[in-house]
C-alpha cells in the first residue's frame, strides 16, 4: 500500500471517528472527508463498522450515518431522502443489497441529468476506484459516455488523482481528435509514466503512419520521463536523423542510452569506440558517459575504469566504481581505500560492492568509521557494513549514532536497537552483561517503560541504575505538590456536605 493510500485510509476512519463521537447535540459539527476516493471509501466502511459494534453510539438519525447503515431497509430509506451526498449515493449503486442498489442508481441518474460536467467531475475518481468491486461495472460504464466532451476530457487530464488522468487519456486517445505534435507535446509534458507512455507510444504510431515530422521527433526527446526519450531516440531512425544518436549517448538514463547504442549500430557505428573516445578525454567525461561505457565493456576494460577512480569530480569517481562493480573487476583493498572519499556518492557506492563481503572487513576498522569526528556519508557507509556482517558490532555502531544530526540515519539506528535481541546477544556470548547493560542504559529513550522492565530484567541487570526504576524527578514531585495543594485550597470554601440521616425506626 503506497504511502498516500495510507494516509487516505487514515483520513477517512479518522472522519468517521470524529461524526460518530461528536454530531450528537452540544457538538460542533464535523465536516465530511473531501475529494480523495479512498478517503470516502474508508469512511462509508468505518460508520459502518462503528455503528455496529458501538450500539450506544449517540449519532444515529443522520442521514449520512443512515448512508452506510448495516441494515439495508436504512440505507434504502436513507437514499429518498433529498440531496444526499454524492460520494456516498455512489458507494451505494455497488451495495450487496439489489433493492439499495436500484435506487441509489436512480438518484444518481438524475444527478447526471441535471449537472453532467460538476458530477463527473466530482465523481470520477471515485466511481473509477468502485468499478472493481462486483457490482461496480455500472458505475464505471457511465463514465465514457459523459465524457465526450474534449474540455472536460482535458480539465481531468490535469487531475491529482493518477487514475483519472489516465482513464481521461485513455478516452482522449480513443477519440483519435489529436495529431502527431499535440502527442508528442502531451507525451513530453505529462510527469506521470504511464500516462506518458500512452502518449509517447500514440506519437510513434502517428509518425510511422504519416511520416517523419521533425518538430514531434524535438519534443520527445526534450521530454523529461526517460521512457518518452527513448521513444524520441527510437524515432530518430525514420527521421533520418541517426547520426544525432551519439548525443544521447551520455544520457543520464540507461533505458535512453540502451535505444541511443542500438541506433548507432543501426547506422553503423560503434558505440564502444565512441565511449572509449569520451571517457578517456578529460574535457568531455561525464558520469554518465563512464556508465554508459561501463554497460557495454569487457572485464579488460577494468584499468581504464580504475584510472578515473582519481578524477576530480566525485560523480565521476562514484561511476566508476559503479562500473568496475558492474564488470565484477573491482577488489577489496581497491575500495576500502575509497570508503573515506569526501564525496557521498563514492562511499554509498563502495558500502554497495563491499557488501557481499562484509564479513571478511575488520570490525574495529568499520567501527572507527562511526565515529562523530568522521563525516556522515562516511558514518552512513560504515553503518550498512555493519549491519551486513551483524553480530554486537552493529549494536554499538546504532548507539553511537542515536544522537547523529541526519534523520534518515538516526531513524535506521534507532531501529536497529529496537529490533534487537538483547536476550539472544547475551545467549549466543557476544557480549557480557556488563556491556549489554551499558548498550541498554544509553539506549533506553527509546523504550517505554513496559518495554524496558523485561529488557533490564532478563538480562538480569540488577546493580545497574535502572531508568524503569528510576525515582520522580524534583522538580516533577514538586509541580505534583503545587497541584495537591491548589485543589486542596480550592475546596475550603465549599459547603460542607450533608450528614446522612439517621435509620428509619418502625
Amino acid at each position: 500500500m503506497s504511502a498516500r493510500r495510507e494516509r487516505a485510509l487514515r483520513a477517512g476512519r479518522a472522519s468517521a471517528e470524529r461524526l460518530m463521537d461528536g454530531g450528537h447535540p452540544g457538538h460542533t459539527p464535523v465536516p465530511l472527508p473531501e475529494g480523495v476516493a479512498d478517503t470516502w471509501i474508508a469512511f462509508d466502511q468505518a460508520v459502518r463498522d462503528i455503528r455496529r459494534y458501538r450500539y450506544q453510539s449517540p449519532h444515529i438519525g443522520d442521514d449520512v450515518v443512515a448512508l452506510c447503515h448495516p441494515d439495508g431497509y436504512v440505507r434504502e430509506g436513507a437514499l429518498r431522502a433529498p440531496d444526499p451526498v454524492l460520494e456516498l449515493v455512489a458507494i451505494r449503486c455497488t451495495d450487496w443489497v439489489p433493492a439499495v442498489r436500484e435506487q441509489a442508481r436512480r438518484v444518481l441518474r438524475a444527478v447526471l441529468d441535471t449537472d453532467p460536467a460538476g458530477t463527473v467531475r466530482r465523481l470520477t475518481p471515485l466511481l473509477l476506484r468502485l468499478g472493481r468491486r462486483e457490482h461496480g461495472a455500472w458505475a464505471a460504464a457511465l463514465l465514457p459516455a459523459a465524457l465526450r466532451g474534449e474540455s472536460l476530457r482535458a480539465e481531468l487530464r490535469e487531475s491529482a488523482d493518477l487514475p483519472t488522468r489516465r482513464f481521461a487519456a485513455r478516452l482522449s486517445l480513443e477519440s483519435g481528435e489529436f495529431g502527431v505534435r499535440e502527442l508528442a507535446r502531451l507525451a513530453a509534458v505529462e510527469l506521470d509514466p504511464p500516462t506518458a507512455r500512452m502518449w509517447a507510444d500514440a506519437a510513434l504510431v502517428a509518425l510511422a503512419a504519416d511520416g517523419p515530422d521533425d518538430r514531434a521527433v524535438d519534443l520527445l526527446l526534450g521530454a523529461h520521463i526517460p521512457m518518452v526519450r527513448a521513444c524520441g531516440v527510437t524515432a530518430l531512425r525514420g527521421a533520418g536523423r541517426a547520426a544525432e544518436a551519439e548525443v544521447y549517448l551520455s544520457d543520464r538514463s540507461g533505458l535512453v542510452r540502451a535505444c541511443a547504442r542500438w541506433l548507432v549500430r543501426q547506422d553503423g557505428g560503434d558505440p564502444y569506440a565512441r565511449y572509449r573516445e569520451l571517457v578517456t578525454d578529460p574535457a568531455r567525461v561525464t558520469p554518465y558517459a563512464v556508465s554508459g561505457f561501463a554497460e557495454c565493456a569487457r572485464r579488460e576494460d577494468g584499468p581504464l575504469l580504475r584510472a578515473l577512480l582519481g578524477h576530480p569530480g566525485g560523480l565521476v569517481r562514484a561511476a566508476a566504481v559503479a562500473g568496475l562493480r558492474l564488470l565484477d573487476a573491482d577488489d577489496e583493498r581497491l575500495l576500502r581505500s575509497l570508503l573515506d572519499d569526501p564525496s557521498p556518492a563514492v562511499a554509498r557506492e563502495v558500502s554497495r560492492g563491499l557488501c557481499a563481503t562484509a564479513g571478511r572487513l575488520p570490525t574495529d576498522w568499520l567501527l572507527a568509521r562511526v565515529a562523530p569526528e568522521r563525516p556522515t556519508h562516511t558514518r552512513r557507509a560504515a553503518f550498512h557494513l555493519l549491519r551486513g556482517q551483524g553480530g554486537i558490532a552493529s549494536l554499538r555502531a546504532a548507539v553511537t549514532l542515536l544522537d547523529v544530526r541526519d534523520p534518515g540515519l538516526r531513524e535506521l539506528a534507532e531501529g536497529t536497537v529496537r529490533a534487537w535481541n538483547w536476550q539472544g546477544s547475551l545467549q549466543a556470548g557476544w557480549a557480557d552483561p556488563a556491556d549489554l547493560g551499558a548498550l541498554l542504559e544509553r539506549s533506553a529513550h527509546l523504550f517505554d517503560i513496559h518495554q524496558l522492565t523485561p529488557l533490564f530484567d532478563r538480562l538480569e541487570l540488577t546493580g545497574w541504575a535502572r531508568p524503569d526504576r528510576a525515582p520522580r524527578p524534583t522538580q516533577e514531585l514538586a509541580a505534583h505538590c503545587e497541584k495537591e495543594e491548589f485543589i486542596g485550597s480550592s475546596l475550603d470554601g465549599l459547603p460542607a456536605p450533608p450528614l446522612p440521616l439517621p435509620p428509619r425506626t418502625v
